[in-house]
């Protein structure tokens, strides 16, 4: 089984691996519910989705009939202002067949001009407040890609009291050094206050390039069980405060589950820079 660990001041005990259910967003319902075995039979009790994930929440609505009290439920919504955002934090409600969901996130809110919409008086920010007060969400999140993702959290952070963050990590993110120097000082911050940390994107190879995409992935992952097992390992070993959400392909699911419910050490850098060289890795963001 997959250990588990405190989520921020949540009170929830997740598996430090979530499943990151992007990997529902095109796949039909009976490939849902074979992954939603996967996710049993590890222990998984997390579920992170979002409203723009494709047909993700509807995948997931099937399953809270029997369910809903097995997984601390996220989503997220992209929109910027409220009425927007009340709109679709009630639709993912319909779409997944609940009553509440346990965290709401603003999505990838790191462009300063929809930070400041998100924000502001009439912004995204209200509704989810709006929604937490009517008893429709418990906690609020907000979330990030790119190389500025940590310094957007930190100044969301001293505007708003979130109870989770969501950003991009792994070994060749932390080699640059901005970003990893940007990324302990929200951990700093993190830890001070109780937030909760999540991770995106622990196995990225690159960008696909020219090559064939043969995941459902944006980006090319790992794919070798022993190099899943290298990445999934660095992060639960060198990053102890953060949860590692899972790729966004149902294939990869159980390999990555498989290393994170194997997990002893971290590997050297000496292995994950031979695993870099190895297979030509290359930052995700710069």
């Amino acid at each position: 089984m997959i250990p588990k660990m405190m989520f921020g001041r949540t009170g929830h005990e997740s598996t430090r691996t979530l499943f990151g259910a992007a990997a529902l967003g095109h796949v039909t319902q009976a490939e849902a519910d074979a992954t939603l075995e996967v996710l049993l039979r590890y222990g998984v009790n997390h579920i992170d989705t979002a409203f723009s994930y494709g047909e993700a929440e509807d995948r997931i609505g099937p399953w809270m009939a029997a369910h809903r009290q097995d997984f601390f439920l996220a989503t997220k919504t992209g929109e910027r202002t409220y009425q927007a955002a009340r709109e679709q934090i009630r639709r993912s409600l319909e779409r997944m067949r609940v009553d509440y969901v346990d965290l709401i996130q603003l999505h990838n809110l790191v462009d300063p001009a929809e930070w400041e919409t998100a924000m502001g008086e009439e912004g995204a920010l209200r509704a989810a407040i709006e929604a937490r007060e009517e008893g429709l969400v418990r906690f609020i999140g907000v979330t990030g890609h790119g190389v500025t993702a940590p310094r957007m959290h930190l100044k969301s952070l001293e505007r708003f009291d979130f109870d989770s963050v969501l950003l991009p990590c792994n070994y060749l993110m932390m080699k640059n050094p901005q970003y990893a120097a940007d990324f302990e000082a929200l951990l700093k911050v993190a830890r001070e206050r109780n937030v909760a940390v999540q991770t995106i994107k622990s196995l990225a190879v690159g960008p696909w390039g020219d090559k064939p995409r043969a995941r459902s992935t944006w980006y090319e992952p790992l794919e070798d069980q022993a190099d899943i097992d290298r990445a999934v390992h660095w992060l639960l070993g060198r990053q102890p405060q953060v949860f590692l959400n899972t790729s966004g392909d149902i294939h990869l699911l159980p390999r990555i589950l498989d290393a994170a419910s194997r997990f002893r050490e971290a590997p050297s850098d000496e292995e994950m820079e031979a695993m870099v060289a190895r297979l030509g890795m290359q930052p995700l963001f710069v």
